[in-house]
Order: structure tokens, then C-alpha cells, then sequence
């Protein structure tokens, strides 16, 4: 009886567990992302910007920052090409 008790508990905290955070991708290909707080404290990532005076320009009296899109595909730089085996 004590056992079933015990996971008949374990089972109602488990199913009562909020479930996973949503994740939030990083967007598109453009080069600069803006964050931007929210009240409450939630964040918000937009990336559509092509600049970081464009992304400024936006944040610009909001509670926000400018960074660096880390998924951004950038066109790899011309130079030597790999040697063939």
C-alpha cells in the first residue's frame, strides 16, 4: 500500500512538471540580430538586420542590443582551395 502510494505520488508530480521551455531560433540570413527585453523579463531576438548602424538605429530607445547572428551562412573567403589526396 505504501509503495503504491509512493508512485502514485511520483507519478502526479511527474505529470504535473511544466513542460519544455520553447527554444527561439535565430532567423534568416541576415549578419546582426537585435535583443530586445521585455517587460517581466522575456527576451525577443530579431534577426533582420544587414548592419550594426541599422540594428542601432532601431534600438534606439528601447531596451535592446545589437549582436552578431551566430548562424549567418557567409560565403567562404576565395584563397586556396583544399589540396586533392
Amino acid at each position: 500500500m505504501m509503495r503504491a502510494l509512493a508512485c502514485l505520488l511520483f507519478v502526479l508530480i511527474t505529470m504535473s512538471a511544466p513542460g519544455p521551455a520553447a527554444a527561439q531560433r535565430f532567423g534568416g540570413n541576415f549578419p546582426v540580430c537585435l535583443q530586445e527585453w521585455e517587460w517581466g523579463g522575456g527576451t525577443y531576438i530579431s534577426c533582420q538586420y544587414r548592419s550594426f548602424d541599422e540594428c542601432r538605429a532601431s534600438a534606439a530607445g528601447r531596451s535592446a542590443m545589437c549582436l552578431e547572428n551566430p548562424y549567418v551562412q557567409r560565403p567562404s573567403p576565395p584563397g586556396r582551395s583544399p589540396r586533392p589526396r
